[in-house]
């Protein structure tokens, strides 16, 4: 089972719980992981990913063992924690301004 903590904006757009445990087939990589997300939650299509090019969102990114895998190919495997299920795969809303 793969964790996957969302924002809080994210959990009231999707219905979904602040952590949701997520099964992938195959070795985990956050392409397999957000296909799931949207897939369990219709909601979230198009809110992390253009629904186009699967590319992310400007604003969103994605964290897993303290290292920011936002500019890693999507089809990269998991660190091994998080496929584990040890540590949890993290959709993070970016802020800017100043």
């Amino acid at each position: 089972m793969i964790r996957v903590r969302l924002p809080d904006h994210l959990c009231s757009l999707s219905g979904a719980e602040r952590e949701v445990e997520l099964s992938v087939n195959g070795k985990p990589t956050q392409q397999l992981v957000l296909d799931a997300l949207e897939l369990r939650f219709p909601a979230l299509k198009g809110a992390l990913r253009d629904p186009q090019t699967t590319r992310r969102r400007p604003f969103v990114r994605f964290f897993a063992c303290g290292e920011d895998l936002s500019h890693q190919p999507m089809d990269l495997p998991l660190p091994l924690a998080v496929a584990n299920g040890d540590e949890p795969f993290l959709v993070i809303a970016a802020i800017a301004g100043g």
